[in-house]
């Protein structure tokens, strides 16, 4: 049965997933790059960016599983780049270039209408103006009986978990500080919601925590 998962999802160790000011030169906000200071390395993050290589272990085991069986994704509008109101033209596609890592239907939540993307390598980008429950039901749609991952931001994730939607949630928890930022789990009863914790592995950079209900 299709899951609904958010996966290799980097945090501090004082609860932030974003630092602030999210620019073209800082797309994880300022400092957020050391939050997936675990990730760069692994096979995985290599080879989907065409580097070849890579390290394998346990940093790379929890990336990996995070594209097993995923047949579609969401993303808010932050995480698709940094353009905020109205698009101004069509001229952004993207942090990725002209052949994203997705690979499937991908689909952005934003206020504001724009046509779908066609990428290289299979990428759509699908633009959804009607919130987090039409997006989910456009993606689990196309993700038929496979799953889909909700890739972030922080806002969006917070979202979906508020409204209860979510099965699966796995964290890397980084040895780093940002202060201040996109606190991720603020104000949200995990235990409420029904989740455990199901797995907890510690590699040389980070502690990966899996939860799950």
């Amino acid at each position: 049965m299709s899951r609904v998962k958010v996966a290799s999802f980097g945090m501090s160790i004082d609860g932030f997933s974003a630092g602030p000011r999210q620019s073209l030169e800082d797309p994880l906000g300022i400092g957020g790059t050391s939050l997936m200071t675990w990730l760069f390395p692994t096979r995985t993050f290599q080879q989907m960016h065409g580097d070849g290589g890579g390290e394998v272990g346990t940093d790379d085991d929890f990336a990996a599983r995070g594209f097993v069986n995923v047949g579609a994704w969401i993303l808010g509008r932050n995480m698709f780049g940094p353009v905020r109101g109205p698009w101004r033209d069509d001229s952004w596609k993207g942090w990725w270039g002209e052949a994203p890592p997705y690979h499937m239907p991908v689909f952005v939540l934003t206020h504001h209408a724009r046509a779908p993307l066609v990428m290289q390598g299979g990428t759509t980008f699908h633009f959804v103006t009607e919130g987090i429950h039409a997006a989910l039901d456009a993606a689990k749609k196309a993700a038929g009986n496979r799953d889909v991952r909700i890739g972030g931001g922080a806002d969006t994730v917070r979202q979906y978990l508020q409204a209860g939607l979510v099965n699966e949630v796995h964290l890397a928890l980084s040895p780093t500080l940002l202060g201040q930022g996109e606190a991720l789990l603020a104000g949200i009863d995990l235990t409420a919601l029904g989740f455990k914790c199901a797995e907890h592995v510690t590699s040389r950079r980070a502690m990966h925590v899996v939860l799950s209900k």
